[in-house]
């Protein structure tokens, strides 16, 4: 199961009843962030999540809406005892701009790793913290995909696929003269053990590949055709609406931004099973006047609104 909260769902500027971009997500306790807007961590804060499990935070672009909360943000999860590793993924510049921030939390007590304008970066459980995975495929707990977007900053959309651990076959493992002693290890990850000379492989013992989970993340763009091969059968597609009335077209062209009909049109043509529209202009004081325009494209669409909090659950 995947936990998510989106923190804040304005766009723009902080409004008094709208935080702005964020989004938290949960797997196995472990906390990977997508954005940080100002004021992200008061609505961390509020729910109760932690600060110390934050292993990975994903920047979609450099905007200050998207990024100006994380230097206090970093602070903060030193303050609450981390010494692992902390890793920033973000889009070309990211890594300048990170270190700019840094300048009022230059002293952390843990590191932190840059990883700027990678397209496929894979995560798997280290014993303190989520780590990217050198190693093989195999190994690996979660696969983010990103791709450009069409901004006036350089701005990446992410998508997350959470893998499902396969189930133990003891048939296959019998069969296969696996010694007992090794199942425990074969079937928690350990992908070849060479035990009394002989190679065991963790295929020796478990059973088919299962579906994941795909959660798919666009704002601060206008709607691409390559996104949709992207997002493509995401489970969750969270995407920015911006503009709710489609006469606001025009506008969401010269700010490259989208309006919630050409968001919805994306969700359905790339077979999303679920949408939530995020990102809403400080004009869009009431978001749900203009659902209906989504609905027309997508119906099982949703509106997002600070500390939504929604599950996401592995499908036989």
């Amino acid at each position: 199961m995947v936990d998510l909260c989106l923190l804040g769902c304005g766009g723009g500027m902080p409004m008094p009843f709208r935080n702005l971009s964020a989004l938290l997500i949960n797997f196995k306790g472990r906390k990977i962030l997508i954005d940080c807007g100002e004021g992200t961590q008061v609505s961390m804060r509020i729910i109760g999540w932690g600060f110390k499990s934050v292993d990975v935070i994903c920047i979609t672009h450099c905007h200050g809406d998207h990024i100006v909360g994380l230097p206090g943000l970093l602070a903060t999860i030193g303050n609450s005892g981390r010494t692992a590793p902390l890793t920033i993924i973000g889009p070309e510049g990211i890594d300048k701009v990170v270190d700019s921030l840094r300048v009022i939390a230059r002293y952390l007590p843990y590191e932190v790793k840059i990883i700027e304008n990678e397209r496929r970066i894979a995560l798997k459980m280290g014993s303190e913290t989520l780590e990217v995975n050198e190693d093989a495929e195999e190994k690996t707990e979660i696969m983010i995909n990103t791709m450009e977007l069409e901004h006036s900053a350089p701005c990446i959309g992410y998508s997350f696929y959470f893998k499902r651990a396969r189930k133990f076959n003891v048939e296959k493992a019998l069969k296969n003269d696996v010694p007992k002693l090794l199942w425990n290890r074969l079937q928690k990850g350990e992908v070849s053990i060479i035990y009394e000379g002989k190679e065991y492989k963790d295929s020796m013992v478990l059973g088919d590949e299962r579906r994941g989970i795909k959660l798919s993340y666009i704002t601060d763009s206008r709607p691409l055709e390559e996104s949709i091969n992207f997002i493509e059968d995401s489970d969750l597609f969270i995407c920015e609406g911006t503009y709710g009335s489609d006469d606001d077209i025009e506008k969401a062209i010269k700010n490259q931004h989208m309006t919630f009909r050409e968001a919805a049109t994306l969700a359905r043509k790339a077979k999303c099973r679920k949408m939530m529209l995020t990102h809403f202009s400080p004009a869009l004081q009431d978001p749900s006047l203009y659902i209906q325009n989504a609905k027309e494209e997508f119906e099982n669409v949703v509106l997002g609104y600070d500390r939504l909090i929604d599950s996401l659950s592995f499908i036989e």
